[in-house]
């Protein structure tokens, strides 16, 4: 059970099913279909899961750089999108 260090310092259990909400409903604002964005979703998911296996502390900043980053490999306007919303600068 991985732990994530929130922006105030506190930390909380990582909890797949946001990661893939956020991701999922970014995809749709692209007007991809339901299916594309389950199927980036996934995606997103599984990269972000192994990614975390190989660390022993991340923060949740850490963990949107990533999933921006892949994201947009996989759906570019999807990946803008997802860092704006999350106020990232890349």
């Amino acid at each position: 059970m991985k732990h994530i260090v929130k922006r105030k310092g506190h930390s909380e259990v990582y909890d797949v099913r946001k990661l893939y909400a956020s991701v999922y409903s970014m995809c749709l604002a692209t007007q991809a279909t339901d299916e594309e964005a389950e199927h980036t979703a996934d995606k997103i998911v599984d990269y972000v899961n192994m990614w975390l296996k190989k660390k022993h502390e991340v923060t949740a900043h850490d963990i949107q750089l990533v999933t921006s980053r892949y994201l947009t490999n996989l759906n570019a306007d999807a990946g803008y999108l997802y860092s704006k919303h999350r106020g990232m600068h890349q």
